[in-house]
């Protein structure tokens, strides 16, 4: 199963991750008609600090507690991929609280949101992975 790694000593803190999978999310084909002035919501957070830069996404764990403690079902996982059915999810947010790495976000409408792999979107690759200047996030077997 193909899964996005991320190499801190590549990583530059520009962003352009968190702007590509925002603009992936949008459904838009002009960037900036989907992006200016707009707070973005990615699926992907940078993370930085005593010098190193890190971006953080969902891991799609063989043995998902996010999965395993949704009280509603909106979580499964199919084929290594975790999902979220947004109409499930009744926005009790005990998934955020049990993922190890941070990875699920509450949202302001209810439902959260995670890394889906662009699944739906994607041109083989994820959008954080397509839109990465330095190589810094990559989707491969390991």
């Amino acid at each position: 199963m193909k899964r996005i790694y991320v190499e801190e000593k590549w990583c530059l803190g520009c962003h352009l991750c968190e702007y590509n999978c925002a603009f992936a999310q949008s459904g838009l084909s002009d960037m900036v008609k989907a992006l200016k002035d707009v707070p973005i919501h990615p699926n992907i957070q940078i993370e930085e600090g005593r010098g190193v830069c890190y971006a953080v996404s969902c891991r799609h764990c063989e043995e998902p507690l996010c999965v395993k403690s949704c009280i509603s079902g909106a979580l499964s996982s199919a084929d290594g991929v975790i999902r979220v059915d947004r109409d499930k999810c009744v926005g009790c947010y005990t998934c955020v609280l049990v993922c190890p790495y941070g990875c699920i976000l509450p949202t302001q409408e209810g439902p959260v949101q995670k890394c889906e792999l662009c699944l739906e979107t994607s041109a083989g690759s994820p959008a954080c992975v397509r839109g990465c200047p330095n190589r810094a996030i990559v989707y491969e077997e390991r």
